[in-house]
């Protein structure tokens, strides 16, 4: 098997995710993953698409991430794992989409308008 490479995002966080067979090697941004993401919510997150499709330590990965705070740096991450395995066996697809692991979110942080102090707080207001 070769090298799979996928892509996910999350808010501004983007994953770029290299996987290949091994012994469940996990790697993001030269560093371990329980390092990177110390929380066990965080962990739980990025090893839902193994759990799901019971492939839990048969792929060594190589992360690359950027952008973003923790929470859209591990759902991207999560979403980029779920891709590579569709691409391996998209027979999984229907188990990962029934839990939503195939969708991306696509909310975004609404941008700021001009004349007011945030994306939709107004300036106090005096009628005289």
């Amino acid at each position: 098997m070769e090298v799979i490479n996928t892509l996910g995002r999350r808010k501004k966080a983007v994953a770029r995710v290299y996987m290949k067979e091994g012994t469940g090697e996990f790697v993001i941004n030269k560093r371990q993953s329980t390092d990177y993401f110390p929380t066990l919510v965080m962990q739980y997150k990025l090893n839902q698409p193994f759990e799901i499709t019971e492939t839990a330590k048969k792929y060594d990965l190589q992360v690359n991430v950027d952008g973003g705070g923790q929470t859209g740096q591990t759902e991207a991450v999560r979403l980029a794992i779920t891709r590579a395995l569709i691409t391996i066996n998209p027979e999984w697809k229907s188990d990962l989409k029934a839990a939503g692991l195939t969708t991306r979110d696509p909310r975004m942080v609404e941008r700021k308008k001009p004349g007011q102090p945030k994306a939709r707080k107004k300036f106090q207001f005096s009628k005289r």
